[in-house]
């Protein structure tokens, strides 16, 4: 798959968020190996903390599905912002853990702008199964 296309199919999942409250739609879609695609998009709720973003809702339903972190090969991210969306702290550490450092990570808005990252750029000297174990 294109990287423009893995950004197409976070747009089709960006149309599914549900954000009555802030009207900020954002979508995330996973890329495996094997050529499949997994949506996600934000889901907010009246208690906020109780909202699900969408990058995490992606990578939750890869996983879902059966896909492990070695399975996946992109994740793309979109939203309405001035420069490419970035993801918030809990993504950041989510995406850490359960997508693969080589991965090709897309930030993407809606005007065409792409930066493209990868695990440890989004989130260096990130806290890992290493530091449960000193």
């Amino acid at each position: 798959m294109k990287k423009g296309d893995l950004i197409v199919e976070a747009g089709v999942a960006r149309e599914r968020a549900y954000a009555p409250y802030s009207k900020f739609k954002v979508g995330a879609a996973v890329y495996t190996k094997d050529n499949q695609v997994f949506h996600g998009a934000n889901v907010e709720n009246a208690s906020y903390p109780l909202s699900m973003c969408a990058e995490r809702n992606a990578l939750y339903n890869a996983l879902m599905h059966g896909y492990k972190k070695e399975d996946l090969v992109g994740l793309a991210i979109i939203a309405d912002t001035k420069e490419p969306v970035s993801p918030c702290g809990a993504c950041r550490q989510v995406i850490s853990e359960l997508f693969p450092r080589d991965g090709i990570i897309l930030l993407a808005n809606l005007k065409g702008k792409v930066i493209e990252k990868d695990v440890e750029s989004l989130l260096p000297y990130a806290f890992d199964e290493q530091d449960l174990n000193r």
